[in-house]
């Protein structure tokens, strides 16, 4: 597919407005998308094609200091995801301190379980099953 022949200028155009905070067809967002959008122009027009288009619009990006918007929402999702992971790290901590208590209740468990059922096999033991009676429901 061939570029459209006006397609630099309505790059530029677009980054002037952009720029400029006046968008008419994007949110105005400091992206390569928006500068598509803004254009009307796919976004490989501008990884692809023009190439010098978008790393001019990244230095008037940069000359203005702002941060952009990709940028923002990349470094409050990273901060999101390092509190997700220390959070997670705490809770395995907990679990794996919590594992050998465990393990100490359970074998004493199956040690009272053990001496338990020998009492109950013990024939000298002072524990009588309980027969169940049967009951008549005729009478």
């Amino acid at each position: 597919m061939t570029p459209a022949l006006d397609e630099r200028d309505r790059i530029r155009d677009a980054m002037e407005r952009i720029l400029a905070g006046t968008p008419q067809a994007s949110n105005g967002a400091l992206t390569i998308v928006a500068l598509a959008q803004e254009a009307g122009v796919p976004r490989n027009a501008l990884t692809q094609r023009h190439l010098d288009l978008k790393n001019e619009f990244y230095e008037h990006v940069k000359e203005r200091g702002a941060t952009p918007d990709v940028e923002a929402r990349l470094r409050q999702k990273i901060v999101k995801l390092k509190e997700t992971i220390s959070n997670k790290n705490k809770e395995l901590d907990q679990l794996r301190a919590d594992v050998p208590a465990l393990i100490r209740v359970v074998n004493q468990l199956t040690l009272e379980n053990q001496e338990l059922r020998e009492t109950l096999m013990d024939s000298r033991s002072n524990v009588v099953p309980i027969q169940r009676r049967q009951f008549r429901t005729d009478e």
